[in-house]
């Protein structure tokens, strides 16, 4: 069975903003066993979009919208896609009061006519119950194929997708069973790995898949499988990630079938009862962030200092002026020093310290930009790494704040062994 998302807008065509959406559908269809078979993004214009509907209802089963059903004039969709249907638009009365009491209790101010026109539809269409926005959701069919839009407002698409659309999927069409399970790596590149994974590359079942995934510095190693009996999909992915992982247990640092880095930190930390602080200066802040995009993360992570002036690093943290006066600010000394000293000023079990030269010069210290040094403090023992990150600043960065997270991961994994186990 498959698919084709189009994202309508013209911020997206001009780059001032990132299409996420289609990633997101993407997953999620593949979670079902539906594949993509095309992405497409058009501007808003009537005759580019009804060109993209055609085309889209010739190649695909399911045909994904995503954008332009905001109030204003230049938001068309709803409009090109009656045109396409031979329909026309209609007031629906249970939109029309959702957006009214919006207004009433939020928004707090009259409602003008084009708000009052979010509560026109297609005639033909089913509406799919918008409870976060005032744009509803619309599920068409006509030749066999749906046509489901949806708007573009990530979080609104998100609720829709999971609470309307792929549960309506499920109900019309027979899917086979998807599973995907994914192992995370670091410190040996893809060529190596693929090396090392020739034999049992060789000896997967059909029904199941290795792909490689480099990203800074890692590799994530993701096992698909796909077949129409559930049982035997999970029997044998189980038997494979138990012969996968003592090929890599020295390069393994855990897996990431749903969870970003940061989560799977987070699961590790709340599973040793563990607690997290943090000290950075070159990364000012990404680390923290990271940590905190995680929902729940108030139960193990206590808080951080972003150190980028070195009075902070000394006043705040407690890093001795002479481990500075000696190393620099950009050291292996300092580096330690801040990750035992924001332990004991949090009271944490873990610590992250993080300094370096980001760049794009060398400021006050003698090191190349890129260099950057990580220290992590345990409840037992504090040990630093350096690296070279290169260039340019955003680069550091990133690689930076991924490497630190690694670090803390691979370590919590030594104290929680049963996390290697596939349940």
């Amino acid at each position: 069975m498959n698919a084709e998302i189009i994202t309508i807008g013209d911020e997206i065509l001009i780059g001032q903003v990132v299409d996420t959406n289609s990633a997101f559908i993407s997953k999620e269809l593949n979670k079902i066993g539906v594949s993509v078979y095309q992405i497409t993004s058009v501007q808003d214009d009537r005759e580019h979009i009804l060109k993209a509907f055609k085309e889209a209802e010739e190649n695909a089963e399911i045909i994904i919208i995503t954008g332009g059903l905001g109030p204003t004039k230049d938001d068309i969709t709803k409009h090109t896609i009656a045109e396409y249907f031979g329909d026309i638009l209609v007031k629906d009365e249970k939109v029309m009061t959702h957006v009214e009491d919006i207004f009433k209790n939020y928004v707090k101010k009259p409602m003008s006519a084009l708000n009052l026109g979010q509560a026109m539809v297609p005639s033909k269409a089913t509406v799919l119950f918008n409870k976060y926005g005032t744009a509803p959701g619309m599920w068409l069919e006509r030749n066999g194929k749906v046509f489901v839009s949806l708007p573009g407002v990530p979080f609104e698409m998100k609720a829709l997708l999971h609470k309307e659309v792929i549960p309506k999927l499920r109900d019309k069409y027979h899917f086979p069973f998807i599973l995907h399970k994914t192992l995370m790596t670091y410190g040996l590149g893809e060529s190596s790995l693929a090396d090392r994974l020739d034999g049992f590359e060789k000896e997967l079942p059909s029904f199941i898949k290795l792909a490689y995934l480099p990203n800074f510095g890692k590799v994530r190693l993701r096992l698909s499988a796909k077949a129409e009996d559930k049982d035997l999909v999970l029997t044998e992915m189980n038997e494979q990630v138990k012969k996968l992982i003592p090929i890599i247990e020295d390069v393994f640092i855990g897996f990431d079938d749903e969870e970003t880095l940061e989560s799977s930190v987070g699961k590790l930390l709340k599973a040793n009862n563990a607690t997290l602080s943090i000290a950075e200066s070159c990364t000012g802040g990404a680390v923290s962030a990271a940590i905190t995009s995680v929902p729940g993360a108030s139960n193990y992570f206590i808080g951080s200092v972003v150190s980028y002036n070195e009075r902070i690093k000394t006043d705040f943290i407690g890093v001795s002026k002479t481990a500075i006066e000696k190393n620099s600010v950009v050291s292996a000394e300092v580096a330690l020093e801040m990750a035992k000293g924001v332990q004991k000023l949090f009271k944490t079990d873990y610590a992250i310290s993080i300094t370096g030269n980001a760049g794009p010069t060398k400021d006050k210290t003698d090191k190349s930009v890129g260099v950057v040094f990580i220290a992590i403090a345990t409840p037992s023992e504090t040990f630093v790494e350096e690296f070279n990150f290169g260039q340019p600043r955003e680069k550091v960065i990133q690689r930076a704040t991924n490497k630190a997270l690694e670090l803390l991961n691979k370590e919590l994994l030594k104290n929680n062994k049963n996390s290697l186990l596939i349940e």
